[in-house]
């Protein structure tokens, strides 16, 4: 039986201030999920607390993966269970090529030796896959040689991290805003590359603040995540719907509901 991300209730806070109250959200692998909503409703605060970032402070519910809860895990075992954080705004390393971080990644995710213990994956091994995710992405082998994310355009940015998503296989992927500061050709070009590597054994949540990325990259489900709190769910539709009315018409539901 193929494993599902249940998120169960959650709330999370950040220094003593609850953010999320109550988020309760169900992906199984091959479905593609929108989270879209106004700055300050808590779509990136769901993407770190899923992660495990230190910052935020999960106060109840679950996630789970499979009968395994993530909350229960380090952030390093959450993505060694299959779980995949892209970032709106990727750190630069100076001195690091991608070649050499993409390596340490799929080591300290994938590398080991069936019985629990660390194993690097060979590097030739791992000269081929990495070469094979490239073409596949069409992508030039010059870009393993350059330092990660060092002086890379916001789509050059992105576009190593679907790299590294690639490498990594994970069986749910968490896209906080990737289309923050891209242009429409880089936005093209990293969401043919989302559209590339998703399918039946990989689930994909992408957190966005605007309609333009799911015009690429086609949702089956779309939530509308307002005040910590999924105010609204539905089809492709819903997207189309905030195109046209924005968040003001939501909002002002949202608010009569909970008067």
């Amino acid at each position: 039986m193929s494993e599902i991300l249940s998120i169960k209730d959650l709330h999370v806070s950040i220094q003593d201030k609850e953010i999320l109250k109550g988020i309760n959200l169900e992906v199984k692998p091959g479905e593609v999920h929108a989270i879209m909503g106004p700055n300050g409703g808590g779509k990136s605060t769901l993407a770190y607390a899923l992660a495990g970032h230190p910052k935020y402070e999960v106060e109840s519910g679950e996630v789970l993966m499979g009968d395994q809860n993530l909350l229960e895990l380090a952030p390093d075992e959450r993505a060694r269970a299959g779980l995949f954080l892209a970032f709106q705004y990727p750190v630069a390393i100076p001195g690091v090529s991608m070649a050499n971080f993409l390596r340490t990644a799929v080591n300290a995710v994938k590398g080991s030796n069936g019985n629990g213990e660390k194993k690097s994956v060979p590097i030739a091994q791992f000269r081929k896959m990495m070469l094979e995710k490239m073409e596949l992405l069409k992508m030039d082998r010059a870009f393993a040689r350059r330092y990660l994310n060092d002086g890379f355009s916001g789509g050059e940015k992105k576009r190593a991290e679907i790299l590294q998503m690639a490498l990594l296989e994970p069986k749910f992927a968490i896209m906080d805003e990737t289309d923050s500061g891209l242009d429409i050709d880089a936005l093209r070009i990293v969401s043919e590359g989302v559209n590339t590597l998703k399918g039946p054994h990989m689930g994909v949540v992408v957190i966005t603040h605007y309609n333009r990325i799911l015009s690429y990259i086609k949702p089956d489900y779309v939530h509308i995540l307002i005040n910590g709190r999924i105010v609204l769910s539905g089809g492709p539709e819903l997207a189309l719907r905030l195109e046209d009315e924005g968040y003001d018409r939501i909002l002002e539901e949202y608010a009569q509901e909970g008067s």
